[in-house]
């Protein structure tokens, strides 16, 4: 679908409209083969490189053709799982001329498009960094929830109480943080070649502007870094507990079948036929309890000096 949004600065709302303007955003979300040709053959754009913003495995990148400045990012989305993913979002800025191309919905678009927006479409890098700020501002977000779930995770960890589930949920935040670094680290690249004024106008008030972007993009991925060496540490904790948990458990059952074999070592001589110490003596059995009962007891000791047990 294509929508055209107008606002200049003195005006409050964005007007949607039905016709393209100049000076209008346009902004293309789901666009199908016939309105990426409309798109193209309308504004003279390479279908080419309209065509890469379709692609779901398409990396953050800057292209220039002509007077006009591609610039491919990936914004962040709940999936129908309602587990984090990215997504393509091309951004073209010429001189008179912005697009933006997104394979799904830009999920902070209604907000961005709302009474209080503070953007005018004339002032297309404002508007473009604007547009960045949300996506980071989107990043951090759920940067957070994720957050709070290896929290989770690690709190059942010092009670010894993770689950299987929750090492596939490792394996599955660990994915999501690993897509998150690789969409983040080209956008700073991206920021930084920007902020030379080579691609698009950079006047002095959006100076300020990139510079708040490449922090906060940085702090997402120190974020991201951080939560992956995280979980690998509590993974390698939780290997180790599990490790020395069943060297335990098996010095314990070593243990416990010597103890089991010792009676049966005294009860099997005194259950041959030849004869044998204390043979006709009539406290024999007990003398043949008693001795078992001193060589576990001494078997236990020397185990428990050992710190076998």
């Amino acid at each position: 679908m294509i929508s055209y949004y107008f606002k200049s600065v003195r005006s409050a709302d964005v007007l949607v409209l039905d016709e393209y303007r100049p000076g209008a955003w346009v902004s293309a979300e789901y666009p199908t083969k016939k309105e990426i040709t409309e798109l193209s053959d309308k504004f003279h754009l390479d279908i080419g490189d309209l065509e890469d913003a379709l692609d779901e495995d398409e990396m953050p990148r800057l292209a220039r053709d002509g007077d006009n400045t591609y610039i491919y990012v990936r914004h962040v989305y709940s999936s129908e799982e309602n587990e984090p993913a990215t997504s393509p979002l091309l951004i073209i800025i010429g001189p008179e001329l912005f697009i933006t191309i997104a394979h799904r919905s830009f999920p902070r678009l209604e907000k961005f498009l709302g009474s209080n927006a503070q953007f005018a479409t004339t002032q297309r890098t404002k508007l473009f960094l604007l547009l960045m700020d949300e996506i980071v501002d989107q990043y951090e977000v759920f940067l957070n929830k994720v957050s709070r779930r290896i929290q989770i995770i690690r709190s059942r960890l010092r009670s010894h109480s993770v689950m299987r589930e929750d090492f596939v949920d490792f394996v599955t935040i660990e994915d999501e943080l690993n897509e998150f670094v690789s969409a983040l680290q080209p956008m700073s690249a991206i920021l930084r070649r920007l902020s030379l004024g080579k691609y698009v106008p950079i006047y002095d008030q959006d100076k300020d502007l990139i510079e708040d972007l490449l922090l906060n993009n940085e702090q997402s991925i120190e974020a991201c870094l951080s939560s992956i060496k995280t979980i690998v540490n509590i993974r390698e904790a939780y290997a180790t507990i599990a490790s020395n948990e069943l060297n335990r458990t098996m010095k314990l059952l070593t243990m416990a079948t010597v103890l089991i074999a010792l009676p049966n070592v005294f009860f099997g001589m005194y259950g041959m036929n030849v004869d044998l110490p204390f043979a006709e003596s009539p406290q024999a059995y007990f003398i043949v309890v008693g001795t078992t009962f001193v060589v576990m007891a001494l078997t236990i000791w020397l185990a428990w000096r050992k710190h076998i047990i």
